[in-house]
Formats: structure tokens, sequence, C-alpha cells
């Protein structure tokens, strides 16, 4: 019976590092950090400033800086000596990517002899045979002697470890060093895996008109490998990248950040904004992690009771057009100092809460908001109304001529029938998209012209009551 090829092959990762041979180059690990920071952009993007202490011999050498990310862009690479710089530099350098695994091993020794070895079931004595591997696809073909085997007919020997196999992500960096002895270098580079979103959490109070606003930062790290003790940033903002050109090329910008403030802060950088974490934290791979942003206490807020109209009502002859409309439930903050707010707000989702009559937070909704300046108003559309229902009805509908056989006159009438359902006095907004160039002839209402081709009214609506407006339109 025949051992499964990756099962066979599982044990012998040591036995083949074991018997690797010894390389010239020089390995650096985590060891060797001192110091790392990660800026962290929202898309999808991170700046990695390792800095290590390495004793590197005087002259040309290869240094294998390992635990890098896997998702490092070798292209945006740059390896700095920070006490030396004078007499020191990269010559060239190489990504080692390909990690080992018993299926990689078998891939980089096809063509090449290992040692098949065989255990007797009974005498448990062990038998060793030459063997060329022949292919690894779709399973192993070997070549022992003069016959051709399928599968791995025991365990595999292999005499030693491919030079561009690694445990671990690694960039192979030849130098040339003007002296030999202890060095502080750093490598910095750009990285995809690492991500960030702000999402924050408000709770109403009783009445609805202030709120409470707390802001997380939302980290995940799929990079490859972890970041201990990291000095953290975050970019706010939509940085441009380019797209990658098609064939060969090779791109030499490496963007780099402003130095972490002292504690947390937020700071302007170019036309971004930057946050600095007052404490250093880890980031381990394959993890998601939560730090605190910001936090605000009694920020007056409004809400609004929207119901929108749509342009086609005014083109043609439609009747009955909505019952129990449902008017649309926003709420409205100012992100201003004097309202205990004023900080710029990353772009995120706010997730809104209120108390129930016992006391416990119940979610009533949430909306997405782009990068937010201070000094600007937050708008969230929650959800639609229960209590509050609408009845449209188009009353009158005509073609008038024009002052050309080209141009069209049209002029049409609505009641619109505001019903409130709830024990206390609500205000509705009502907003008409009126296409063309229009007039109100009659109006039970006033309105208010917001744009060229916007009339909204504000109704009052008492409780358990009904409001009706009734307005007929001119427009050409």
């Amino acid at each position: 019976m025949r051992r499964n090829p990756l099962t066979a092959l599982g044990g012998l990762l040591l036995m083949a590092a074991a018997g690797a041979a010894a390389s010239a180059e020089l390995a650096s690990t985590l060891d060797d950090q001192r110091e790392v920071a990660v800026t962290i952009y929202n898309n999808d993007l991170a700046l990695v400033r390792d800095r290590r202490e390495v004793t590197l011999p005087a002259g040309a050498g290869r240094l294998a800086w390992g635990e890098v990310s896997a998702r490092l862009q070798p292209e945006t690479a740059l390896l700095r000596d920070l006490d030396h710089p004078e007499g020191f530099r990269v010559v060239e350098q190489n990504f080692d990517f390909d990690l080992l695994t018993p299926e990689k091993l078998l891939e980089k020794y096809v063509g090449r002899q290992v040692e098949v070895v065989r255990t007797h079931p009974t005498t448990g004595a062990e038998t060793r045979e030459p063997a060329e591997v022949l292919s690894v696809a779709g399973g192993v073909v070997l070549r022992l002697g003069d016959r051709i085997e399928t599968g791995v007919p025991g365990r595999l020997v292999f005499p030693g470890v491919p030079g561009n196999l690694r445990e671990r992500p690694t960039l192979v960096l030849d130098l040339e060093s003007g002296a030999a002895g202890a060095r502080r270098l750093e490598l910095a580079y750009l990285t995809g895996g690492l991500g960030w979103q702000a999402d924050y959490v408000a709770e109403l109070n009783t009445t609805d008109d202030a709120l409470d606003l707390n802001g997380w930062v939302t980290l995940t790290n799929t990079s490859g490998t972890g970041y201990r003790d990291a000095r953290l940033q975050l970019v706010a903002g939509d940085v441009n990248r380019v797209a990658p050109e098609r064939g060969p090329q090779l791109r030499r910008t490496l963007a780099m950040a402003a130095a972490p403030a002292p504690e947390m802060a937020e700071e302007a950088l170019f036309e971004y904004h930057l946050y600095s974490l007052d404490r250093p934290t880890t980031l381990a791979d394959n993890q998601t992690k939560q730090v605190a942003l910001l936090g605000a206490e009694r920020i007056p807020a409004r809400k609004e009771y929207l119901l929108e109209g749509q342009p086609y009502y005014y083109r043609g002859g439609y009747g009955q057009i909505g019952d129990k409309l449902k008017p649309a439930v926003y709420l409205e903050f100012d992100n201003r100092e004097a309202a205990g707010l004023g900080l710029p707000l990353p772009r995120g989702v706010i997730r809104i809460y209120k108390q129930d009559s016992r006391g416990q937070p119940q979610f009533v909704g949430e909306d997405r908001i782009d990068h937010t300046p201070r000094d600007e108003t937050v708008r969230l559309r929650l959800g639609q109304a229960f209590d509050i229902t609408a009845e449209r009805v188009q009353t009158d509908y005509r073609r008038l001529p024009g002052r050309s056989k080209e141009e069209q006159v049209f002029e049409t009438a609505f009641r619109l029938t505001l019903r409130n359902a709830k024990e206390e006095a609500v205000t509705v907004k009502v907003r008409e998209p009126v296409p063309g160039d229009w007039t109100l002839v009659e109006e039970s209402h006033p309105h208010t012209r917001t744009a060229a081709h916007t009339a909204e009214w504000s109704l009052p609506v008492p409780a358990r009551g009904e409001a009706v407006l009734t307005y007929r339109v001119r427009s050409r």
C-alpha cells in the first residue's frame, strides 16, 4: 500500500533544511528588529518602515531581510544605513516569496536526484535507493534504476533546500558596505494586505435632539506577516495610485509619510489627514483589531422627515400616484467645535442607537459618510417613518399651446395628504424636482425654490392629524 505523497513529504522538511549547504548570505530576522512603523492608507496600501540592527562585513555582501510582508511591492523597497549612509549602497535586490512546502520542494527537484527510503514492515530495517524526480504534475513520477514508479514508495530524502525557497517571504539584497560592524538599517516599502476603516457609534437622547458619538478604527492585516509593537499612523484621504503599465517597467518612487507624533493626534498631511496613535500596538497576521479614534458628547442633532417626488410626475397624466408613501428619516449634526466636535471625520459607517423605555440601547439605523472636514454638516439617512404616511393625487393635467410650434407647455395640479399617527406634532419637508422652466401658479402653502429645478415645502402635521398641500405648476 503506497502512502500519500504529501503525507510522506510532510516530515522531511526539517531533514532537508538540516542538510542544506551553508550559504554565504547574512540572515536578518525579527530578533534584529528594534522598531517598526506602519502607515496605513484607505485603499489597501501601507508604508512599512522596519529598523533593525545588523552586523555587516566590509565590502560586498548579501543580506537576507526575512519576515517582510508577503505582499511587499519590491519596486518600492528602500534600504538605508541610518548612521553611515556614505559608502553604503544596494547593488541588487530580489524578493523571494516562493515559500518552503512539500509540494514546492518536490517541484524544485524535478530532474534532480533524491533518495527513497523504505522501512521493512517486519524487521524495521531501512533501505535507500537513488531516484530521479521526473514530474510532479498531478502526482509524483520517479525513475528508480531501470523502472518508472508513480507515487512515493517510501520516504523521500533531499540533499538540501534550494536557495530560492524560503520559510517566510524574504528580501535578498546585495550590498557594498564601507566598513564592518553593527549598523542601524531601515527598510521602507509599500505593501498591500493592510487596511483600515472608521466605524462610528452614536447614541441619541430621548428627544432626538442630541447624540454622543464614539469613533473606532478597524484595522485588518492580511499581509502575510505581523508587526510587533508598531508605531501606527493612519492616512485619511483619497491618495492617487498609478495604474501599472503593460509590459516590463521599473518604478523607483517611494511615498514617504510624516514622522509619528508623540501622542495620539490629528494633523494635516498634504491634502489628507494623518492620525497617530499614542502607543505602540501589535498587528498580528490575519487579525482584525479596533482602537479608539475619537469621542464627543451631547452634540446637537436635528431629525428631518423628507418626502421626495419624481420629475416624471410633470410630463404625463397619472391620477392616483401613490398611497401610504413613507417619508425618509434623516439625522443631521454639525461637525463644529462649538457643537462639541470639530474634527476631520474619516470615511466610514455611523450606526445610531437609542434607549428604549427599559433603558436598553436599540439599533435605529446606519449610513455611510465620506471624508468630512471640520465645519461641515453630517447628514445620515436612517430609514423610513412608520407612523407618517402620504397620499399623492394628480388632480389636473393639461397641455397648453406654446409660443412656438416646437415649444411644449404643461400645467399639472397635485394634492398631497400627510397623515401623522404619532402623539406629537411633526414637520415634513416635501421636495419636488420640477423639470424645465417652471412657475407655481397656485399653492396652499408657500414654497422655497432651493435649486433651479427644486421646490420645497415645510408642512407642520398635527398629532393624530393630517395636513394637505395643493399646488399647480406650469412648466415649459
